[in-house]
Parts: C-alpha cells; sequence; structure tokens
C-alpha cells in the first residue's frame, strides 16, 4: 500500500489548540472509536472504566518530565542563551537544543543562571572556570561545553556540573512545554504536565495520554480486577520533529531509552495467554511494547532495558497492543500515523472530524481518544 504524508493532514482549528489542562484531570472528554463498526461515542474520561474488563492489562509509562529547560550565558561572547536537555548519552556527554544557535558554536562554554541569594557557591567563582560574570551567575555548579552539531541540528555537549543534575534542574530549570502551547510555563504545570504515576526521571514530554488519570480512577480501575502494570520510555523531543520527506518510510526516528522488568513482561505475557486485552495508555507505551515481541511465541514480549527508534504506520500488524489510549494528535505527525496504523487512516481522520465538529480539544493538554 503506497502512502503519502500529504494522505495524513487535515485541518484545525487554532483555537482547539489546549494551551491549558482540563479543570480536572479525569473530567477531559473522550471519543470512544470501536474498530470494527467505526461507530464513535462521546464520553468524559472518568467513564473509561466502563470500557476496560477484568483480567485486562492497562499498560502505563511512568517515565518523569524534568525541567529540561535553562538559560545561560555563553562565556564567549557573553550572549544569554537557552539550552533544552533532551538525553544522556554517556558519562557526561548529553544531546541538548540551544536557542539561538548562531550565538553558540562549536567550542563555546555556557554557564547557568544559579545564583540563590541564601546560598554560597561551592566554587567560589573561581576565575579558572571562565573569569569574572555576572554577579546572577554562580558558574561552579553547572556549565557545558558545545563539541558539535548533530545530523538532527541538536547539539553535542559536555557537561560540567557539581552535585546531582536532576536536582540542580529541579531547582533552576523550566519544565519544557510543547512548541505549539505558545506560552512561559507556570507553577500548575510542573505538576499538570505530569502524570500521577510518574517515577522515572528522564523525558523532556509527557506521555500526555496519561495525564486525564487520578489517583481514584486507578484505583476504581485496579478493584474492578484490571491490573496496572508500569513501564518506561523517556520522551524525548522527536515527538514534536515534522516528518520532512514525503514518504513516511524514509523517516527516522531519534533513539529513546525504554525499561520493561522482568515483573512486567511476565504480567502482560500471563495477561496475553488468558485472553485478555492489553491496552496501551499512548502511543510511547505502544513502541516500547512492539519493540519488544517475542518472535518465539506468539503475543509474547521479553523484558529488557534498551534504546529504540521503532516508527509504526501503516501498514503494520501490532503482536501485543489490543487497545489504546490516546490523545489527539498534529496533522502529518510519527503519532497520527502511529494511531492510524492501529485503526485505518480512514477510521482515524472520521474520528479526528467529528473531534473537530464537537469542538474537542487538541494536542498535549487536550481530550482523549479510546481506540478499541
Amino acid at each position: 500500500m503506497k502512502i503519502t504524508l500529504k494522505d495524513f493532514d487535515y485541518p484545525l482549528p487554532k483555537d482547539l489548540i489546549a494551551y491549558y489542562p482540563s479543570e480536572k484531570r479525569d473530567h477531559s472528554r473522550l471519543l470512544v472509536l470501536e474498530r470494527k463498526t467505526g461507530t464513535l461515542e462521546h464520553k468524559y474520561f472518568y467513564e473509561i472504566i466502563d470500557y476496560l474488563e477484568e483480567g485486562d492489562g492497562l499498560i502505563v509509562n511512568q517515565t518523569k518530565v524534568f525541567p529540561a529547560r535553562i538559560f545561560g550565558i555563553n562565556e564567549n561572547n557573553q550572549a544569554k542563551v537557552e539550552v533544552l536537555f533532551l538525553k544522556k548519552l554517556e558519562d557526561s556527554m548529553w544531546d541538548v537544543l540551544v536557542k539561538p544557535g548562531k550565538k553558540v558554536p562549536s567550542g563555546s562554554v555556557i554557564f547557568f543562571n544559579l545564583y540563590e541569594p541564601d546560598r554560597i557557591c561551592r566554587s567560589g567563582c573561581d576565575p579558572a572556570f571562565g573569569g569574572k560574570l555576572p554577579d546572577t551567575f554562580c558558574c561552579g555548579d553547572l556549565r557545558c561545553q558545545i563539541l558539535g552539531r548533530t545530523e538532527t541540528g541538536s547539539r553535542l555537549a559536555k557537561l560540567m556540573f557539581d552535585g546531582d543534575l536532576f536536582e540542580i534542574l529541579e531547582r533552576f530549570g523550566k519544565i519544557p512545554l510543547p512548541p505549539y502551547i505558545r506560552r512561559e510555563p507556570e507553577p500548575q504545570d510542573k505538576d499538570r504536565y505530569q502524570t500521577v504515576y510518574a517515577k522515572e526521571k528522564g523525558a523532556v514530554a509527557a506521555p500526555t495520554a496519561g495525564l486525564h488519570f487520578t489517583p481514584e480512577l486507578l484505583k476504581k480501575i485496579e478493584g474492578k480486577g484490571i491490573h496496572k502494570i508500569p513501564i518506561t520510555l523517556h520522551v524525548g523531543w522527536d515527538s514534536f520533529r515534522p516528518i520532512r520527506v514525503d514518504d513516511p518510510k524514509d523517516h527516522q526516528l531519534e533513539s529513546e531509552y525504554f525499561k520493561i522488568d522482568q515483573t512486567s513482561a511476565d504480567k502482560i505475557n500471563q495477561i496475553k495467554e488468558n485472553g485478555k486485552r492489553i491496552v496501551a495508555v499512548g502511543t510511547t507505551t505502544v513502541r516500547a511494547l512492539e519493540t519488544v515481541a517475542d518472535d518465539s511465541g506468539p503475543h509474547r514480549i521479553q523484558a529488557k532495558s534498551s534504546w529504540t527508534k521503532k516508527f509504526i504506520y501503516p501498514p503494520y500488524k501490532f503482536k501485543v497492543v489490543d487497545s489504546l489510549i490516546t490523545n489527539f494528535h498534529l496533522p502529518r505527525s510519527t503519532l497520527l500515523l502511529l494511531v492510524s496504523a492501529f485503526a485505518t487512516k480512514e477510521l482515524i481522520l472520521k474520528a479526528y472530524q467529528e473531534a473537530i465538529r464537537e469542538r474537542y480539544r487538541f494536542y498535549s493538554y487536550g481530550d482523549a481518544l479510546l481506540i478499541i
């Protein structure tokens, strides 16, 4: 089947892009799509429990978004720059984005604004760390050297810091909201752009399908005999990187780290053997599960910790996932192609047209779609 990127386009009124989350997580709207019949139902997210059955497995991505945006100054030209930490590669090496890129050539050393009035700088702002900087900069705690540019336009950076990097970023960094949310992060984003079961720090984007769950709803779901099973995939910035080729098969995703432990793998395999459903919460969960599909047995997965570049687009035969909870995605995006592979392009575009007609909210802070 020949597909092109324009097949996955649709017009979206800009006022349907959600800039803020709903007042209550589980009061987002929920559009239910039944694949066999193509029928659509309008619900609220707290009603999702009615579509889950005893013995099903609800697979959640427990990655945690860290405040990956931080502002600094280029030692060489004193230019103010923004750095977005994308992912740790090895030792002190990181993949980062810098803005404005023209002011940060290779070899630049960036110092970060780590000033706290009541805190003593352990480095003493030694001139060896770059000489005299503005008084609001405490240069000994965190700096990075830009070593070069990657194929995708990001930068390779070597970090130098005292203490724990994530603790430093928790104090001084900002939550990296998606680029289509055109506002600065606010205090509520630190909580709301995070699932209630987030545990493993490492994501620069939230697994947004999980943002609709509350502790109370999860307790009800588990009380019904549905197994909540955690896995981890650290969501990268690639979710927002546009496809720039007409033929999707020529597009490549950046690698993302994932981990599925033996306990979770065993539970998932047992559910499949019992003839019950695997309900994936989000496209990142789908990609992790389909990455570890085990050819040694029907519908089995392996426990594994590794990196994945798995890009799912039509046609694709799913080996593990039976149902999918997701949000409404950008036109021509890798995420839209994945859900189209799961429910066919025709059904997905039909559902999106209905959602637009009924004024659903789109993207990360928007409403939800359940595909059964």
